[in-house]
């Protein structure tokens, strides 16, 4: 599939990496490697430090963070002099933002997981069973490659 036919599987394609181990971040922006053009590799390498609300200091939820950098590389400006060109693209991530937390009240990832046990620290937790089961990541890894893919078709 090129560049600007948008496959409306990427919610899938964020959870299955998602369950395969990447982070959060990396789940969903990986899932839009079809369009973006870039090569896993180089992709999980770009948004590896987003993950866990950006290496786990829990700030913007990892999953907004990696749909916003595929929407800057797909819909994002490149020209420093065109106020109107930065001013739309800063609607969309406003837009994308307004979206998320419509549906999950947030995008700050302390928030997400205000309800979930978790330990402090750079040391990521073990992938088990109960970290799939006590946390709402897979899910929000699914919105959040959804919402891009509805942002990404409604405005072409």
């Amino acid at each position: 599939m090129g560049k600007g036919q948008f496959n409306m599987d990427h919610a899938e394609e964020a959870q299955r990496l998602f369950l395969e181990g990447y982070n959060c971040a990396q789940a969903v922006f990986c899932a839009f490697c079809d369009e973006t053009g870039l090569d896993i590799d180089t992709a999980a390498r770009m948004v590896s430090s987003f993950g866990g609300g950006m290496g786990r200091l829990r700030e913007v939820c990892g999953t907004v963070s990696g749909a916003l950098l595929a929407l800057g590389i797909l819909r994002g400006y490149a020209d420093p002099t065109d106020p109107e060109l930065k001013k739309a693209h800063y609607h969309l991530v406003q837009e994308y933002a307004r979206r998320f937390r419509e549906k999950n009240g947030t995008i700050v990832c302390r928030e997400l997981l205000k309800n979930v046990p978790v330990t402090p620290g750079d040391t990521p937790e073990k992938r088990t069973p109960e970290f799939y089961a006590r946390r709402p990541c897979l899910r929000l890894a699914g919105e959040a490659a959804a919402i891009l893919d509805e942002m990404l078709a409604e405005y072409r």
